[in-house]
């Protein structure tokens, strides 16, 4: 596999409804502008910047010859939004087609080879935003969630209704003047989380990976508006995936399933996929944070990736 140190990263940025939005554009080695390259658009994991996870796979797969796009969802990172750490499906599906909207631009740019990767929650706004944006020629998921659906199943207060209640009090609370209630998606440390009484190993390592790693950034706050669950609690990623989703799929699960959900919502989604051309591949041993960043597990995933765009994009 090529060494993704011998690729380059380039700063851009595009709009999404007046919203500028920051973004990297991680190019193979010996880019050449005069060429024509094969693209793809990085979705990122919920509280996650570019930097970090689609990073990582951004330089991977420039390394096997792609353009790669990441970027800071709006409202987040280095890209514009008030209010801040807002998350809401519909936004994040429309940052991903404006970043199409962006690759077209660009002359070195393959317009008929262009693909999507998602991670974890990035993979479920991947599959939304792909129902109707079919400029995407393969779409690929690694451990994806449907956010909408963890959450119903885990609401912040336990109880969706007690939940659903309380976002009624705190946006009448913020309407006379009260400030944003903003909560953490993980405890800020392993010391937080032991005194929380937290022993769940995802958890865990979620925490390991944002907080207590050569991965921690500081533009990524850890922090969950959250007004974001009146868009969360109400979003469904892939109801519509038997009637629109037919481009080329390629799903990535962990063989460890763990409290995340990955490996059940992958097998979901790849059971509702009506593509002819469809794969689930499952890294056996991995758990969903493992597949993030542990060159172990991340390498036999970008591996059946690069297979897959190949098919799909670099002999289109």
């Amino acid at each position: 596999m090529s060494d993704p140190a011998a690729t380059s990263v380039r700063s851009t940025s595009f709009g999404n409804r007046g919203l500028r939005l920051s973004a990297d554009l991680h190019l193979p080695a010996g880019f050449d502008e005069r060429a024509q390259w094969p693209a793809l658009v990085l979705a990122t994991p919920g509280s996650s910047v570019k930097e970090q996870v689609s990073a990582i796979y951004g330089s991977r797969m420039a390394a096997l010859g792609f353009v790669a796009l990441t970027f800071d969802p709006a409202f987040q990172g280095e890209s514009d939004g008030i209010p801040r750490d807002l998350e809401d499906p519909a936004t994040r599906a429309e940052d991903i087609r404006c970043a199409v909207d962006h690759l077209v631009t660009l002359p070195f740019v393959d317009e008929d080879r262009i693909g999507l990767l998602g991670i974890c929650a990035g993979s479920g706004y991947a599959i939304h935003a792909a129902l109707t944006e079919h400029r995407f020629r393969a779409i690929g998921t690694v451990v994806a969630i449907d956010i909408g659906s963890t959450f119903r199943k885990t609401p912040p207060s336990g109880d969706l209704f007690d939940t659903l209640r309380q976002l009624g009090h705190a946006r009448t609370a913020e309407a006379r003047g009260a400030g944003a209630r903003r909560d953490p998606w993980i405890p800020d440390s392993l010391a937080a989380a032991a005194e929380a009484g937290i022993t769940d190993h995802e958890v865990l390592e979620a925490i390991r990976f944002y907080r207590e790693s050569a991965h921690r950034h500081p533009r990524s706050t850890n922090r969950l508006l959250f007004r974001s669950y009146s868009h969360l609690l109400a979003f469904d990623a892939f109801h519509l995936v038997p009637q629109l989703l037919v481009q080329p799929l390629q799903v990535i699960v962990g063989g460890k399933p763990g409290s995340t959900g990955q490996y059940a919502a992958g097998q979901r989604l790849f059971d509702l996929s009506p593509a002819r051309h469809k794969d689930l591949f499952v890294v056996d041993g991995a758990g969903h944070y493992d597949l993030y960043h542990r060159p172990e597990h991340v390498g036999p995933a970008v591996a059946r990736l690069a297979g897959f765009y190949a098919r799909h994009l670099m002999d289109a």
